[in-house]
């Protein structure tokens, strides 16, 4: 299973998300590699979590490619750095990418609210 996938299934089977408990609506992620878009709907509900692999609307649409993703994921990258340089696009709310960006671990050295999502070797 790659890092995306566990990342995402990982946030639907925890169901519930405190750092999130002031957010709500529906990000989308759109994960382009050539031809192919995969796509990852995240449900918020003040921190209750729901994640479909579907192109549905949403209030929130960031793309990207699927090796920057893993790398915020794993906190190898960082979110906004990462919008700054244009490697990622937001249509919608951006409040709700910084919102769910809390939840995406930071370098090992950093500190704070942030989660430990490990790559496992393959």
């Amino acid at each position: 299973m790659d890092v995306t996938t566990r990342f995402f299934e990982g946030l639907d089977r925890q169901g519930f998300e405190p750092l999130l408990v002031k957010a709500a609506g529906t990000l989308r992620f759109d994960l382009h590699e050539g031809a192919r878009t995969t796509h990852w709907l995240l449900e918020i509900d003040r921190g209750h979590l729901r994640v479909r692999q579907e192109d549905q609307e949403a209030d929130t649409v960031v793309g990207t490619e699927p090796r920057l993703f893993e790398e915020l994921v794993t906190g190898e990258e960082n979110t906004i750095a990462a919008l700054l340089r244009g490697d990622m696009t937001v249509a919608g709310d951006l409040r709700l990418v910084l919102q769910v960006e809390r939840i995406f671990p930071g370098p090992p050295e950093s500190r704070g609210p942030h989660h430990a999502f490990q790559r496992r070797a393959a």
